[in-house]
C-alpha cells in the first residue's frame, strides 16, 4: 500500500533529523508521508517567511534541503507531494536509480519496498540505493511475510521477506529498534 506502519515514523525521522542531510532521496514515495514529515522537520524555519505579525510561504528556490523521490505508480501522486518534494521521478526503481549519479544524495530512504522485489532484485536495489548515497542509506521492511496482491498496482504485490541477516549481508549493520519492520542503516565508507 502507499502507506506504511506508523510506529516506524518516529525512528526513520529522528534518524534523518541526527543526521541533518542538505538532500534525500525517498525511493517508493507512496502517499508522501515521509516527503511531508521530513520536509517539515528539516526545513521548519525556512519554510516560511516571517515579518512582524506577517507569515508567509517561502518560495521553493529558498529551502535549504532537497527532497527527490521515486514512485513507480503516478496514481499516488497528491498535491502533498507537489509540495514537499523538489522533483519526482515516476517509473521502476531498478530501471530509474541506475541513471543517477553515484554519490548524489546525503540520505536514501527505501521504506517499504524492498518486500515487493524477488530476492535477487533486492539485493541489487540495495546495493543501488548505497551508490546513489554519498552519506546514509536506510532501508525498511516487515519482519514477517504480510502476504499483499494488488491488481491494480503491481509494484505493489509482496515477493520477499527479508531477515536481520540478509541486510548485514548487504551492508546495512545498524538496526533502529522497532517491533513489526526492520529499520536497517548502511553508512557509506570510504
Amino acid at each position: 500500500m502507499p502507506f506504511s506502519f506508523s510506529n516506524q515514523l518516529s525512528a526513520i525521522i529522528g534518524y534523518a533529523e541526527q543526521q541533518e542531510p542538505l538532500s534525500i532521496l525517498d525511493v517508493g514515495v507512496g502517499m508522501g508521508q515521509y516527503g511531508f514529515l521530513l520536509r517539515t522537520n528539516l526545513e521548519n524555519i525556512n519554510l516560511f517567511e516571517i515579518n512582524g505579525e506577517n507569515a508567509r510561504l517561502r518560495d521553493k528556490s529558498q529551502w535549504k534541503i532537497k527532497i527527490d523521490g521515486i514512485e513507480g505508480y503516478a496514481g499516488y501522486l497528491t498535491p502533498v507531494h507537489e509540495y514537499a518534494y523538489n522533483h519526482i521521478l515516476i517509473g521502476d526503481a531498478l530501471e530509474l536509480l541506475p541513471t543517477l549519479a553515484s554519490n548524489s544524495y546525503d540520505l536514501v530512504l527505501a521504506i517499504d519496498i524492498l518486500e515487493h522485489f524477488h530476492k535477487e532484485q533486492g539485493v541489487r536495489f540495495l546495493e543501488e540505493c548505497r551508490r546513489v548515497a554519498k552519506g546514509s542509506s536506510l532501508v525498511s521492511t516487515p519482519k514477517e511475510f504480510m502476504e499483499q496482491d494488488v491488481p491494480a498496482n503491481p509494484f505493489e504485490n509482496h515477493r520477499s521477506v527479508w531477515s536481520d541477516a540478509d541486510l548485514k549481508r548487504c551492508g546495512f549493520d545498524m538496526f533502529l529498534p522497532n517491533p513489526l519492520s526492520w529499520i536497517a542503516v548502511a553508512n557509506r565508507h570510504e
